[in-house]
C-alpha cells in the first residue's frame, strides 16, 4: 500500500508538471501548426500559406539570406573559437582567468546590443566611422548589411566554440600529444592531426548550437540589416507589422523555422551521442611559458580577440556617460543625464520589470528544474521520459516563435494571459529552464541512491528524504544553474518583444527600442545596467561554483 502511495505521489508531480508543459509547449506549438494549414473563411485544410512563401522570392529568399549569415557566421566563429581555448590551454597568458570571464560575458551579452554598440563605432556616423573618413577623405557606408550582420554574430557567438573546445581539451591527456611531438611532428602537426580530431565532436556540437542561436535571432537583422532582410525577421513583420499582418503565413512561417531548428537540434544530439571520445585526461595539457615570435603572436591573438569582444560593452558604458543632444548627437560632454532619464524617469518600470520577472521566473526555474531532474533520473518511465522530451521544446523553438504561439493561444477563453506580466513570466521560465535543469540532472547523478535508502531506513518517508536530504546535496547545482539561466533570461528579447505592453516593458525591450527611436544615450543606460548585472551574477556563479572558467 505504502509502495502505492509513493508511486502515485511522485506519478502525480510528473503529471502536473507534464500537465503545465503541455499547457504552455505542446498546445500553442499545435495551435500554430493549425493556424499554419487552415483557411480561415472556409475552415478547411490548405497548404496556400507554405505555396505562397516558396512561390515568392521574396519571401523564401529569407530564408536563403538566414542561411547565408548563420553558415558564415558559424564558421568564422569557429575559426576565432578553436584556436582561442587552445592558445588560453596551452600557453601561459598573464590574467587568463579574467580574460575568460570577459569571454563569457561578451557570449550572455544579447546579440542586439552589440548590433547597436557596432552601429556607433561603424555606423555611418560612427565615432570610428568618422575618424576613417577624416583621416582618408572617403565616405563610408557604414556596418550595415551582410557584413555588419556576420561580424556581430561572429565575435557574439565564437564564445560558445570557445567554452566547447575548451571543454574537451581539459579531458585530453598531453601525453599523446607529446608522443606526437617524439615521433617528429611539428607544432602544427600535432594541431592537425592528434588535437583537432579529438575536439572535433565537441567543435561540431557547439558550432550546431552557433547555428542555431544565430538563425533565430531577429535584434541582430533587424537593427542593421536594412535591405537584407532574414527570416527571423520575416517572421516578425508578417505578425507584428505595422502595415499589414497575416496571422496564418505567420503561423507557415513559424512551422518552416521549428521544422529547420527541430532537424539542427537532433543533428546535435546525433553527433554528440556518435561521434563523441571517451578521454580521461592522466596527463593533463599544461599551460608553458611561449618565447619568441610565438609568444608576441599569442598575446596579441588572445588580447585582440578579447579585446574585439568586449569593445560593444566597453563603447555601451562609455557612452551612457556621454551627454546627449536631441537624443542621438553626442556633444562630446561627460553627463550623468542618460541615466536621469532612464533610472529616475516617471512611469519608467522597465528595469523593475527586468528584475521582478526575472526573479519570479527564476523561482519557478528552481523548483520545477529539481522535480524534472530527479523524476526524470531517479523515477524514470514513460511519463517522465515525456517530460524530459518535453522540457527540450523550449531550448529549441526560437524565442519570436514561443511569443506568437502564446499571444495565439492566450489572446482568448478560456485562459487570457496575454497582456499580462505572468505571460511574460512564464515565457522566460520555460525558454530558459533548460539550463537549470542540465547542470541539475548533472549533480543528481552523483548523488548515490544509497543516501537516500539509508534515510529510509531510519523512518523517513520517501519524499521527506529527497526534500530533506536530495534537494540540499543538489543544491550547488542547482543555483549554478539558476544563475546561468537568470543571466539569459534577463537577456531576452525575442519573446519578451512580441508579448510586452507599455506596463510590462523590460530591459532588453527598453533598449531595442531606444535604438530604434534613435535614443542611443538612452540605450546605452540602459544597456550598461543590464550588463552590470550580467557581469555580478557571473562573478557570483564562479564564487558558488569554484570554478575559475566555463566549459561545457
Amino acid at each position: 500500500m505504502n509502495t502505492a502511495k509513493k508511486f502515485n505521489l511522485w506519478m502525480g508531480i510528473a503529471l502536473l508538471i507534464l500537465c503545465f508543459f503541455i499547457i504552455f509547449v505542446v498546445y500553442p506549438l499545435i495551435l500554430i501548426l493549425y493556424k499554419s494549414v487552415i483557411d480561415p473563411e472556409s475552415s478547411k485544410l490548405t497548404l496556400d500559406y507554405f505555396t505562397k512563401f516558396f512561390a515568392r522570392k521574396y519571401y523564401w529568399s529569407t530564408l536563403v539570406n538566414s542561411f547565408y549569415v548563420t553558415i558564415c557566421s558559424t564558421i568564422i566563429a569557429s575559426v576565432i573559437g578553436l584556436p582561442m581555448a587552445y592558445v588560453l590551454r596551452s600557453v601561459k597568458i598573464p590574467g587568463s582567468k579574467y580574460l575568460n570571464i570577459l569571454i563569457v560575458i561578451s557570449y550572455l551579452s544579447p546579440p542586439f546590443i552589440g548590433a547597436y554598440a557596432w552601429i556607433q563605432l561603424l555606423g555611418r556616423n560612427g565615432f570610428v566611422t568618422q575618424i576613417i573618413n577624416s583621416i582618408f577623405g572617403v565616405k563610408l557606408d557604414g556596418i550595415y548589411g551582410f557584413a555588419g550582420i556576420v561580424l556581430v554574430f561572429a565575435l557574439q557567438s565564437f564564445p560558445l566554440i570557445y567554452m566547447y573546445v575548451s571543454g574537451a581539451l581539459k579531458n585530453l591527456d598531453n601525453s599523446l600529444n607529446e608522443a606526437a611531438e617524439s615521433l617528429g611532428l611539428t607544432a602544427f602537426q600535432r594541431v592537425r592531426q592528434i588535437i583537432l580530431p579529438l575536439v572535433m565532436p565537441s567543435l561540431l556540437a557547439g558550432s550546431l548550437l552557433v547555428f542555431m542561436r544565430v538563425f533565430s535571432d531577429f535584434g541582430t537583422p533587424m537593427l542593421i540589416g536594412e535591405g537584407f532582410k532574414t527570416f527571423p525577421v520575416l517572421i516578425y513583420t508578417q505578425f507584428m507589422g505595422e502595415v499589414s499582418t497575416d496571422d496564418h503565413f505567420a503561423a507557415s512561417l513559424c512551422v518552416i523555422v521549428i521544422v529547420i531548428t527541430l532537424l539542427l537540434f537532433f543533428l546535435q544530439r546525433y553527433i554528440a551521442g556518435h561521434y563523441s571520445y571517451s578521454m580521461t585526461a592522466l596527463k593533463p595539457m599544461e599551460a608553458v611559458e611561449a618565447k619568441g615570435s610565438k609568444k608576441i603572436f599569442a598575446y596579441l591573438f588572445v588580447y585582440g580577440v578579447t579585446f574585439l569582444a568586449m569593445l560593444p560593452q566597453l563603447t555601451v558604458i562609455f557612452t551612457s556617460f556621454l551627454e546627449v543632444s536631441g537624443g542621438a548627437v553626442y556633444t562630446g560632454n561627460f553627463s550623468l543625464q542618460n541615466y536621469m532619464n532612464t533610472l529616475f524617469a516617471k512611469d519608467n518600470n522597465s528595469i523593475t520589470n527586468t528584475y521582478l520577472f526575472g526573479i519570479c521566473a527564476i523561482f519557478i526555474v528552481v523548483f520545477m528544474g529539481i522535480f524534472i531532474s530527479y523524476l526524470t533520473v531517479r523515477k524514470r518511465s514513460y511519463v517522465t521520459e515525456v517530460l524530459d522530451t518535453v522540457t527540450m521544446f523550449p531550448y529549441i523553438i526560437p524565442g519570436s516563435v514561443l511569443g506568437i504561439s502564446f499571444l495565439y493561444a492566450f489572446n482568448k477563453q478560456p485562459l487570457i494571459l496575454s497582456g499580462t506580466a505572468l505571460i511574460i513570466i512564464i515565457s522566460l521560465a520555460i525558454r530558459r529552464m533548460p539550463y537549470t535543469i542540465r547542470s541539475s540532472t548533472a549533480i543528481i547523478t552523483q548523488i548515490s541512491p544509497s543516501i537516500e535508502e539509508a534515510a529510509i531506513s531510519l523512518g523517513a518517508t520517501e519524499f521527506k528524504s529527497f526534500w530533506k536530504v536530495t534537494v540540499p546535496m543538489m543544491l550547488p547545482g542547482v543555483l549554478a544553474g539558476a544563475i546561468m539561466s537568470w543571466i539569459t533570461l534577463i537577456s531576452e528579447l525575442s519573446s519578451s518583444i512580441i508579448l510586452y505592453t507599455s506596463k510590462t516593458s523590460t530591459l532588453t525591450v527598453a533598449i531595442y527600442t531606444e535604438v530604434i527611436r534613435s535614443n542611443f544615450g538612452n540605450a546605452a543606460a540602459y544597456s550598461t545596467v543590464l550588463t552590470l548585472t550580467s557581469i555580478i551574477s557571473l562573478l557570483i556563479f564562479f564564487k558558488l561554483t569554484h570554478n575559475k572558467d566555463i566549459s561545457v
